[in-house]
């Protein structure tokens, strides 16, 4: 069987869990709590030696983190990955931005905000300009969302999971999405696919 290492209030592993999901792959759970280094021991490093989570334990034993990377190697063959050439590459493409565009500025705001006591100086420092860059990111999928219910091929995947996992809960960082009515309306279209999957919102 699967096993998942899992922190509940990430979106990287909700994105994992939603996609099992989505999928009925049955799964074992390990919650593994950043906020107490419980990533950075010994034995979790056996496992990924980048120290984070999500962190796939796969049948045979072996280990995937990454979790981009988890959802596409959970997907292969499925109606959440398109076989067509061009749908896989722009799948890849939002994936891509999500890591690189959007989850540096959204998800990083949102865990300062909304999971430590206070920021520090260098945090308060940086804060304006990550959430410039937040709210560029949203801008651009407002844009492409003006034209498509989801991001590619008119479908709800893979790429739809990726920028859902954090956009869902931008507001826990102060993100306010009044401006933009069209992800607003994909995220209702996506939390129907989402079904009893959450995310934890602990205060």
């Amino acid at each position: 069987m699967l096993t998942l290492y899992d922190f509940m209030g990430s979106g990287n592993g909700y994105k994992v869990r939603l996609v099992l999901a989505h999928l009925g792959l049955p799964y074992r759970l390990v919650e593994c709590d950043i906020l107490k280094g419980e990533t950075r021991t010994p034995e979790f490093l056996a496992r990924n030696p980048n120290g984070r989570i999500p962190t796939l334990q796969l049948e045979d034993g072996s280990h995937l983190f990454e979790s981009n990377a988890i959802i596409w190697y959970l997907a292969e063959g499925t109606v959440l990955a398109p076989a067509d050439r061009r749908a896989r590459a722009e799948t890849l493409q939002w994936m891509f931005f999500e890591q690189y565009s959007h989850e540096p500025f959204i998800a990083t705001v949102r865990f300062w905000k909304h999971f430590l006591p206070r920021l520090s100086p260098l945090q308060e420092m940086e804060l304006p300009g990550r959430m410039e860059k937040g709210y560029a990111a949203l801008g651009v999928m407002e844009h492409h969302l003006a034209r498509h219910p989801y991001f590619v091929s008119g479908t709800f995947g893979l790429a739809d999971i990726a920028l859902y996992a954090y956009t869902h809960v931008a507001g826990e960082g102060g993100f306010n999405l009044d401006a933009f009515p069209h992800v607003n309306a994909w995220m209702a279209r996506v939390a129907g696919h989402a079904g009893d999957v959450s995310i934890d919102r602990r205060n």
